[in-house]
C-alpha cells in the first residue's frame, strides 16, 4: 500500500471534526452527534491499523517549501507505537466523554476539536522529518487550547492562556533546533542512530539540541516549564485524561525521542555536556514532581504532578542514549499511558458523580463507588511498580538501563526512580486507603445511603484499561519484543 495512505487517518478526523462546528443539533438529540463522532473515531482507528499492517515503510513527500524544508510522511517503529497506542485509546475515551459532557453547553465545539486533535496527533506520529513534525506539533497546540479553556470560567481561561504561552514559547525554542538540523543535517530526516552525518561537534549543534530538548520538553512538562500541566486540570476530564496523560504530553516525549535518536544519535550525543545537562534536568524533574504530587490536595492536580514525574522517567531512559534505555523509555510511554488513563478516568468519575474535587473529600467513597476505586487501586499499584502489573515491567527496565549504562548519572537516575516510586506509593495509595478505610468520624458520605454508580459509558473504558494493565503486566513479552524490533530498526 502506498505511503500516501497515511493521509487518510490524518485528514479523516480533521475534516470530520471540522464539519461538526457549523452543525446545529437541537437539545435532546445528542445521540446523533455521539454516533457521528464515534463512527469518525473508529474509522480513523481502523485506517491507522490498516496503515500499520500494509503501508510501505518508505517516505513520501507531500509539499516542499524550499530546499530541505518539506512535508514528508513515513511510518516507522516509533510512529507505529505512538499511532497504535492512541488509536486504541481514543474510541474508548470518546465513550467516556459522551456521558461526562452530557449536561454541558457547546458540545459541538468540544467534540469538534476533540476529534480534530486525533488527526493532528497522528500527524506527529507519521512525520518523516523535523519540519513535518514541527508543523503538526504546533497545530496540536492550536486545536487543544479551546479544549483546555472549554468551561470559559476564570480558572479555565487562565489555564488556556498559560498552556498557550508555555507551549507556543517552547515551540519557538524548538524551531531553532528544526532549522539547524534541517540546514546542517540530512534535511532533518529521521533515521535510527541519527541523520546528521559527520559534521563534527560544533557548538551551535550542541546548543541547538538543548534548545530543542527544552522547547519540545515543554509539552513533556520538564521543570521549570511544567507549571501549565497541573493548571490545565481545570479542563474537562476527557481532556486531561487523553490529551494531558497521553496525546499532548507524549507528543513532547516523542519529539525529544526523534531529536535525540533519529536526528542527533548516540554517536553524536553520548558523553557530551548537552546529554548530561538533559539527563540532570530529567532526573531532577522526576523527583521534584513526585514530591509536589505528595503535597497536592486537589485530586486531578495530584495526578497531573504524577504525570510530570513519569514523563521524565521516559526522558531519562531515552537520554541514556543506550538501546536498553530507549527500549525502557518507550515501554514506559506505552504502559504509563494505560495506567494514567485509568487513574484520570477514575478521578473524573468520582468528581462527576459526587461533585467533589479534593483528596479529603474521598474519605469513605470507595464503598459507594467500588468498581471505580478498585480499578483506581489496581492502576495505582501498577504506577508504583508492584510486580504483576505493567508499570513494574517498564520501571524495572528503566532502573536496569540506568545501572547498565555504567555512568554516574545513570546510577543516580536509577536511585532517583526508586525514591520517586516510594513517593508514588504514598500519594496514590493514600487515596485508596481514604476511599475504603476512612478514619473514625471522617467518612464524607456517612449520611448517604446506597451506591453512587457511574454511568456504564464511563465504566467501560475504566474497566478495559484496568484489564489491559493486568494482562500486559502478566504477559508483556509481545510488547517487549516489539520494542526490541524498534531499537534494531526492523
Amino acid at each position: 500500500m502506498s505511503p500516501l495512505f497515511l493521509l487518510v487517518p490524518i485528514l479523516l478526523p480533521i475534516i470530520g471534526g471540522f464539519l461538526l462546528i457549523p452543525l446545529r443539533i437541537p437539545m435532546g438529540r445528542d445521540k446523533l452527534r455521539n454516533i457521528y463522532g464515534e463512527v469518525i473515531v473508529c474509522l480513523t482507528s481502523i485506517t491507522v491499523w490498516a496503515a500499520i499492517l500494509w503501508v510501505r515503510r518508505e517516505p513520501v513527500e507531500l509539499y516542499s517549501f524550499t530546499r530541505g524544508f518539506s512535508i514528508d510522511l513515513k511510518l516507522d517503529g516509533p510512529g507505529m507505537l505512538f499511532a497504535g497506542m492512541i488509536s486504541c485509546m481514543w474510541p474508548l475515551v470518546m465513550l467516556y466523554a459522551f456521558d461526562y459532557m452530557k449536561e454541558t453547553k457547546r458540545k459541538n465545539m468540544f467534540f469538534a476539536f476533540y476529534i480534530m486533535t486525533y488527526g493532528v496527533t497522528l500527524g506527529v506520529a507519521f512525520a518523516s522529518n523535523m519540519t513535518t513534525m514541527y508543523v503538526f506539533y504546533e497545530m496540536l497546540t492550536l486545536v487543544t487550547v479551546p479544549l483546555v479553556a472549554y468551561y470559559q470560567d476564570h480558572d479555565s481561561m487562565f489555564a488556556g492562556r498559560k498552556y498557550a504561552a508555555y507551549t507556543i514559547g517552547g515551540a519557538g525554542l524548538g524551531f531553532f533546533a528544526v532549522v539547524v538540523a534541517t540546514v546542517f543535517g540530512d534535511a532533518g530526516n529521521f533515521a535510527l542512530g541519527g541523520s546528521l552525518g559527520d559534521i563534527g561537534g560544533s557548538r551551535i549543534m550542541q546548543v541547538a539540541f538543548l534548545f530543542g530538548f527544552f522547547g519540545f520538553g515543554v509539552k513533556a512538562a520538564l521543570f521549570p516549564l511544567h507549571d501549565w500541566l497541573p493548571t490545565a486540570s481545570a479542563a474537562p476530564t476527557p481532556v486531561t485524561a487523553l490529551l494531558h496523560a497521553v496525546a499532548v504530553v507524549n507528543s513532547g516525549v516523542f519529539a525529544v525521542l526523534r531529536l535525540s535518536w533519529y536526528v542527533y544519535g548516540p554517536s553524536y550525543l553520548l558523553g557530551t555536556w548537552p546529554q548530561q545537562a538533559a539527563l540532570v534536568c530529567s532526573i531532577g524533574t522526576l523527583v521534584f514532581a513526585a514530591g509536589m504530587a505528595q503535597k497536592e490536595r486537589h485530586f486531578k492536580r495530584r495526578l497531573a504532578y504524577s504525570t510530570v514525574s513519569n514523563l521524565s522517567y521516559m526522558l531519562f531512559g531515552i537520554l541514556l542514549m543506550t538501546p536498553q534505555g530507549l527500549e525502557a523509555g518507550m515501554l514506559h510511554m506505552l504502559f504509563h499511558g494505560i495506567i494514567k488513563m485509568t487513574l484520570f478516568l477514575c478521578a473524573g468519575a468520582f468528581m462527576h458523580v459526587t461533585g467533589r474535587n479534593y483528596i479529603y473529600e474521598i474519605n469513605g467513597v470507595g464503598r459507594r463507588m467500588p468498581a471505580v476505586f478498585v480499578c483506581y487501586t489496581l492502576a495505582a499499584l501498577s504506577l508504583v511498580g508492584i510486580p504483576g502489573f505493567c508499570g513494574f515491567i517498564s520501571k524495572w527496565h528503566l532502573i536496569m538501563a540506568g545501572l547498565d549504562s555504567d555512568t554516574l548519572l545513570g546510577t543516580v537516575g536509577s536511585f532517583a526512580l526508586i525514591i520517586a516510586a516510594f513517593l508514588c506509593a504514598m500519594y496514590t495509595l493514600n487515596v485508596s486507603i481514604r476511599a475504603f478505610f476512612p478514619m473514625n468520624h471522617t467518612d464524607q458520605f456517612a449520611d448517604r445511603t446506597g451506591p453512587f454508580p457511574a454511568h456504564v459509558l464511563m465504566l467501560i473504558p475504566i474497566i478495559v484499561f484496568c484489564l489491559v494493565n493486568i494482562i500486559l503486566g502478566l504477559h508483556p513479552q509481545p510488547v517487549v519484543h516489539f520494542m526490541e524490533w524498534i531499537i534494531q530498526g526492523v
